[in-house]
Order: structure tokens, then sequence, then C-alpha cells
């Protein structure tokens, strides 16, 4: 089982600035590979504070000077938002620059917001993403390649900084579309998923979706890689866990008020924290979510395991504006704690094999 440490960079307001959200995000990456986490992903947003993370390739490559073991990537590229040509050239070079440490988390993207300031039309990323996922194999994987489509046309060209990694980085894609997701399984490639801030029958809800994912692709479910996106937390004080929930309540806020169009801001940066509709309550997160003793979150993260048959966990560790010192002693309880007892827990099993 592998850990890694999802870093979204929030900025809850403006008593964070934007300086201390950044370095904040290489901080803990550093703290996470002391920690013995297996990889750090770093999202992509623009133009507002629900995520202070506009580059996650440079982020890679800075991370990368800090770092000499932790494998990093972004989480994901919003692949419809590049030049195809420069994202592919910046791919290469990342990898290169880190050793051979990029993971890549690819995906369309959701937020009209960014997609109107990009000029690029939110309705046909689904449309430019499926034609990534011919040109990205071909264009790492092969001396010279060109590319003819709808969206995205190449002419015969040639990466000079190629992948270390042979034949190319792996893949992770993220999805809600169940074509999208069976083209994955397909190729081999892995999916980053999440239950949100949902307990154990959301938990259930999504494995079944991965299944039918699977059918529709003809594949076994239990051959692609799942990379399972929680927010977790640790501690006895009941006062630090519904501090870490508040947190992650507010990134769900502002995530579904970008989804539904509906954000407010008062001076066109920073969004209002508007209740959702329905949303769950603090109690709802406590009871749905690994978080409270070590025993408790260990024995919580295993019936989770044991439901969905993840091989990677990504915690979220940088939300809303926790408390940096808090979050730093968080990563180095998980490293002493959870995630030798969950490995420890998981290692005689293996991957069940269907007919």
């Amino acid at each position: 089982m592998e850990f890694s440490v999802f870093l979204l960079a929030q900025q809850r307001s403006y008593a964070q600035s934007h300086r201390d959200v950044i370095h904040n995000s290489i901080e803990q990456t550093v703290a996470a590979e002391q920690a013995g986490f297996d990889a750090a992903w770093y999202a992509e947003h623009h133009f507002n504070n629900y995520a202070l993370s506009p580059s996650p390739l440079m982020t890679c490559a800075h991370a990368a000077a800090k770092t000499s073991r932790i494998r990093l990537g972004p989480a994901v590229s919003v692949l419809p938002l590049y030049n195809p040509a420069r994202f592919l050239a910046e791919v290469g070079l990342v990898d290169t620059l880190s050793d051979g440490r990029l993971e890549l988390g690819i995906g369309c993207g959701y937020q009209q917001f960014e997609f109107e300031r990009f000029g690029t039309n939110l309705e046909e990323a689904g449309k430019i993403f499926w034609e990534y996922l011919d040109l990205i194999p071909k264009a790492l994987t092969e001396h010279t390649f060109e590319y003819h489509g709808d969206y995205i046309d190449m002419p015969l060209s040639s990466i000079n900084v190629r992948c270390v990694q042979d034949p190319m980085p792996p893949i992770w894609v993220t999805t809600g579309n169940p074509k999208v997701r069976a083209r994955a399984m397909q190729s081999g490639y892995n999916l980053f998923i999440t239950a949100l801030l949902g307990g154990l029958d959301a938990i259930q809800g999504l494995r079944a979706r991965m299944v039918e994912a699977a059918d529709l692709a003809g594949t076994n479910v239990d051959d692609t890689k799942f990379g399972f996106l929680r927010c977790g937390f640790v501690s006895e004080k009941q006062s630090e866990i519904d501090a870490y929930l508040d947190c992650a309540r507010f990134a769900r806020r502002l995530s579904e008020s970008l989804r539904d169009r509906r954000q407010e801001t008062d001076d066109g940066y920073m969004m209002k924290e508007v209740p959702l509709a329905n949303e769950l309550t603090i109690e709802d997160l406590r009871a749905n979510l690994p978080v409270g003793s070590v025993n408790q979150v260990i024995d919580r993260l295993l019936a989770e395991i044991e439901i969905l048959k993840p091989r990677h966990i990504a915690l979220q560790t940088q939300l809303g504006d926790v408390d940096q010192k808090m979050m730093l002693k968080q990563i180095e309880v998980w490293g002493e704690k959870i995630i030798p007892a969950i490995q420890k827990a998981t290692a005689d099993q293996t991957v069940p094999v269907t007919a």
C-alpha cells in the first residue's frame, strides 16, 4: 500500500499570504519524504483562492530540488488548458530534473471560471482530453511522432529533453466519465478516485462504479491501480479534529460552487464560503471519515480499503487554513504509526482475481 500527500494549497482568507501557502506546500512535501510517504501531489487551479497551484509541473520541478526520494506529480494537469507541445516538453523536463520521479496525473477539468479565462470551451474539454490520451503515449515513447486530430495538430516532432523513465512516467487519470475510466483501464493507466466526504456507503458505490467501468473496458477491475483521495486526521483532541474537518468542508463548499457556476465574491478574488444545500455537518464528517485516535484511524482505513481495494491512499493535508505546525506533526504521526500499521495489515493480502 502506497501513501501520499495531496496539496490543494488553499487560501481561506487574507490572513494567509500567498507566499505562506506556497511555501507550506513545499515544507509539507519535505516532511512527507522524511516521514516515509511515497509521493506528493499538487492540484491545478487558477484565478481564485480555491487553490493557489497554477502550475503543478513547475511545483514538481521545484520540489524535486528539495527532495531526493519521494515521487512527485500533478493531480492533475488540466490538459485542455495547455498548449500540447509545451505540455509534452515540460513533462520530459520535469521527469529529467527529478531523476525519474514524476507521476503524471491528467484530467479534463470542470471549472467554467478557469476555462473562460483561458479562452477554452469547457463543453469541448472531454473531446480534447480524449485526443491527449492518444497523443501522450505516442509522444513520450516514440523518437519522432506526429498527431492530427480535430483539436490537436502537431507536425513531425521529437521531444528534445526526453523522460528518464522508460517507456514513460506512470499515468494517472481522474474523471467522472465511465467511458474515459474504461479507456484508462484498457490502456493500463492508474485512476485517481474519491468518495469525497462520504462514508462507507459512498465507498461501496465508488467500488461499484469501478467494477462497471472495468466491465465496459473488458478488464479485471483489480488489474487497475486505484489512488484513493481521502481526508483523514489523527488526534486525541476533538478541537483539532474539528478544525481539520471544518477545513475539509470549506474545500467542498468552494469546489461545488465552482462546479455549479454560482461562486460569489466581493472583490473579484476571495470567494465567499456559502454553505451547501443539505451539506454534511461536522458530526456527519466525523462519522464518515478516518479521524480520531491512532487506532480509530487505522481501523477505519482498513475497513475502507477492504471495500474499495485501492493500492494508493492520497491524504489531503493542506486544506483551508489548517495550522501548518499541526499539519507537519500530523504528517510525522502518519509516518510513524498509521502507514506502518496499514502496510503491515495489508502486506499479506493478495489482489483477488475473478474469472
